[in-house]
């Protein structure tokens, strides 16, 4: 219960605290900027910090009646500490976001309260409470702490009109000048239900749609040049997709697009991709996973081998680039798993790719598994980010698998690995200048623009910037394998005379 009223509201992302190798495009994630488009149309007074995009301003946080902090798992001790930070000052934190959603009370911990789920709804029936001199019982989705005792008020059943909703206010955000790429999000949920993915618990498995014409008027009144669609998966509908790329080349509203897409849904409907780059598709997000049949099995992902070949193959005839995801670590992965991967990922010239280690991320059926079996080596929170192993893999140890994923990386990156893709490229650009450039005559400038907008040269030119990233990794690295090291020698004189326990120690910062 909080005594004065509650005006100015600061909302925070953390960020990641550690170096992260795919930070090449800094995005905000769109739960606060609509929140906070929410709360500003109810009369307060909101600021939005993403530490991403820019710092913290803490003499304006203090100055904040309360403050909201959104988080993953990977970012929640970056949160923590900002709660500190915020309490120490007497001003209350609420948390939201998919951590705080999955594990309210290690976030009651640090915080005032907890906001579960979706919290559109919540955080106005929520601040209503507060500045009645109330506390939120019978608000749904709110989780809190009343005395010794924690309150877990009902879930908040999910939005099912995303068209009521206003439109991510970006202008709140400190540092919105440096966000160089557009954040649409246009549906939520995923009808899928692969085992490492929080998504439809905290989304839900029914897909939402916003409707076409509510897309068109967030894209009319933005103007982007360039745009990433943040739905989980774009192409889940595609009669309603092809609605809106049309709806955007009527209008001539035709930014750079990117999105994620599922490999099978894109061979479906094949028809829609002259469609997908005339609007502006430039690159595909595809969650690949792995090469290995039973690994797709075991991941649940309704996918082939075969079809993310010719899904590949069917985008780079479009002109599409592609990136593609994998992840290391599953129960059926042995050391040749990681081998093919690199080798399939390099003779299908995937354009960029990540090569993740599985992280049992709270809130999924892994967590819950690998939980129950005592595998989870560590929970701190900073090594959930998918680079680290938290975790003791069926076929190998933990060190092998975290050099092996190193070593995905640093083959896929090499110099001489990028050296041969650019021999194509070369290739292609000779002909294409023997072909084009006596027809241009006066149109150089345009012709060269073009050129230098294709999705050969710009994976060149993604490729040589992962490959410097990933020296500046290596030395991040190197404290962690050795933690790593000694937890897993720990723990194998452990099994020698009882069975594996969770592992206490921290590894250092």
């Amino acid at each position: 219960m909080e005594k004065r009223p509650i005006k100015r509201v600061v909302m925070i992302e953390p960020r990641s605290p550690r170096f992260h190798v795919f930070n090449f495009v800094r995005l905000p994630r769109l739960g606060l900027p609509i929140l906070g488009a929410i709360l500003k149309r109810q009369g307060y007074e909101v600021t939005i910090f993403c530490e991403d995009l820019a710092p913290i301003d803490w003499d304006e946080v203090f100055r904040a009646d309360i403050a909201f902090v959104s988080t993953i798992t990977c970012t929640a001790p970056r949160a923590y500490e900002i709660a500190r930070i915020c309490k120490e000052r007497g001003i209350p934190v609420v948390m939201g976001g998919a951590h705080p959603t999955f594990l309210p009370e290690d976030s009651l911990q640090h915080c005032d309260y907890v906001v579960r789920g979706e919290g559109e709804e919540t955080v106005v029936e929520f601040l209503e409470a507060l500045n009645n001199g109330e506390k939120p019982y019978g608000v749904k989705g709110v989780s809190f702490r009343d005395g010794e005792q924690i309150v877990h008020n009902l879930p908040r059943p999910l939005v099912q009109d995303l068209d009521a909703l206003p439109f991510p206010d970006l202008s709140l955000i400190r540092g919105k000048e440096n966000i160089s790429v557009t954040p649409i999000l246009t549906s939520r949920g995923c009808p899928y239900n692969c085992t490492f993915c929080s998504v439809t618990e905290m989304f839900g498995h029914k897909f939402r749609r916003r409707s076409v014409e509510n897309v068109m008027e967030e894209l009319r009144s933005l103007k982007p040049k360039s745009v990433f669609f943040y739905d989980d998966i774009f192409n889940a509908d595609a009669e309603r997709m092809a609605n809106l790329l049309e709806s955007m080349l009527c209008e001539g509203i035709t930014p750079d697009w990117s999105a994620q897409c599922h490999t099978h849904l894109i061979l479906k409907h094949r028809d829609l991709l002259p469609l997908m780059r005339r609007s502006g598709c430039f690159a595909l997000y595809l969650g690949f996973e792995s090469v290995n049949p039973a690994t797709l099995k075991e991941y649940r992902k309704r996918q082939t081998v075969e079809e993310i070949r010719e899904a590949i193959q069917l985008l780079h005839r479009h002109g599409i680039m592609v990136h593609g995801m994998f992840v290391f670590g599953a129960d059926t992965d042995d050391l040749a798993t990681f081998k093919e991967t690199v080798k399939f990922a390099l003779r299908n010239r995937i354009d960029t790719a990540q090569f993740l280690v599985l992280t049992p991320v709270p809130g999924t059926q892994l967590f819950r598994r690998l939980e129950s079996e005592g595998r989870i080596l560590t929970k701190d929170w900073r090594y959930y980010d998918g680079h680290h192993v938290v975790f003791r893999p069926a076929r190998m140890s933990p060190v092998v698998l975290q050099l092996a994923a190193i070593k995905a990386m640093r083959t896929f990156y090499s110099l001489a690995a990028i050296a041969h893709y650019s021999v194509a490229v070369r290739d292609w650009v000779r002909d294409l200048t023997k072909t084009l450039l006596p027809m241009l005559k006066g149109k150089i400038t345009e012709f060269v623009r073009q050129l230098f907008h294709t999705r050969e040269l710009v994976a060149v030119a993604m490729r040589l910037y992962g490959w410097w990233q990933l020296k500046l990794f290596a030395k991040w690295q190197k404290q962690f394998v050795k933690w790593l090291e000694g937890q897993w020698n720990n723990l194998q004189r452990l099994r020698e005379t009882q069975p594996p326990t969770l592992a206490d120690e921290k590894p250092e910062a």
